[in-house]
């Protein structure tokens, strides 16, 4: 079994930054696992910009701030293992035993002093969601989309309706513009937006998308495809508002209605979750209550701005390496 000072679960923005700040700090046996055939995570299918103004002083795509992180791992000859799953981590004493799943190499088992969790989030489905109607083609979560469009070369529809002013949503709503679709809406359960007020100015009120606060989806139309939604108002409470629902005829629905951070490799390591972030419960040190299991980035709580994941990653980098040295402040 081969055995390493710190293994980080994750090759996003959070795994990478991590990786790089023990590696300045002298640790030389570390490894990245990422289950993606490629580093740079949720980075790769965000294509706007707005990313690295607070890193890197400067204004940058998701691809190139990914990139620059990328190039640096490399430079500094840190081991990854990418299209490999890891399924279990358990502890042996004060070690780490790590079961991966990968193509190439089938079952195998690493051992780790210390282990950095950075799997991320997910987007939350529209199982969540309890909208009544059939289940029919054209419902997308609005990251989904994204990657069809940005990645895939797919477009998902060419009537669109919005479910939620997240900013994945909003930024989702300007793209489908830009590549000729038409935003009918994007509505938001509560009496404010959930998104950036840059995202909103630049995404909804520079394209003419209309933004309807205190609404949400009542009911999904058609069988096989998408038809149409029901949109109505709601009261102070979330309750509906009788007589105020309004048919919008879509062939593509998007959600973006929150994101869960990645926790099933935690729970199952035996750390405890913090029921309101939905993320392991941490020290300072952003160890979790496993001794020698640290957390970062979205896995521990969601964050706005990738730059904010990358300082949180870096730190968790840092005690990752005073844990090894026992050098705990």
């Amino acid at each position: 079994m081969e055995v390493y000072d710190i293994v980080i679960i994750g090759g996003g923005p959070a795994g990478l930054a991590a990786a790089l700040a023990a590696r300045r700090e002298g640790t030389e046996k570390i490894l990245i696992l990422e289950r993606d055939v490629v580093l740079g995570g949720i980075l790769n299918q965000c294509i706007h910009n707005g990313f690295g103004l607070h890193t890197f002083k400067e204004e940058l795509t998701g691809p190139e701030y990914a990139w620059r992180y990328i190039t640096q791992v490399e430079e500094a000859q840190i081991r990854c293992r990418l299209a490999s799953m890891v399924t279990e981590i358990q502890t042996e004493g004060s070690r780490k035993v790590i079961t991966v799943l990968s193509r190439e190499r089938g079952m195998e088992v690493i051992g780790a002093k210390a282990v950095i969790l950075a799997m991320g989030c997910r987007e939350r489905p529209r199982g969540a969601l309890n909208i009544p109607g059939f289940r029919p083609a054209g419902i997308y979560t609005a990251g989904t989309a994204q990657r069809l469009v940005n990645m895939e070369g797919y477009m998902p529809g060419t009537e669109i309706v919005i479910l939620g002013s997240g900013d994945i949503g909003l930024i989702m709503a300007r793209r489908m513009t830009l590549e000729g679709a038409k935003v009918k809406a994007v509505a938001e359960i509560l009496p404010r937006s959930g998104g950036l007020k840059r995202n909103i100015v630049q995404c909804l009120e520079d394209y003419g998308i209309p933004l309807k606060l205190s609404h949400t989806v009542t009911e999904i139309h058609g069988k096989e495809h998408i038809e149409g939604v029901t949109l109505a108002r709601v009261d102070e409470k979330r309750q509906l508002i009788p007589g105020t629902e309004q048919f919008c005829s879509c062939d593509t629905l998007l959600l973006s209605v929150g994101l869960i951070p990645e926790n099933e490799l935690t729970r199952q390591a035996g750390a405890k979750i913090n029921e309101k972030t939905g993320g392991p419960v941490v020290d300072d040190n952003l160890e979790t209550t496993v001794p020698g299991v640290f957390a970062c980035g979205n896995v521990l709580h969601v964050h706005d701005l990738v730059d904010h994941v990358s300082q949180e990653a870096e730190m968790a980098g840092l005690c990752a390496v005073r844990y090894l040295k026992k050098e705990w402040v």
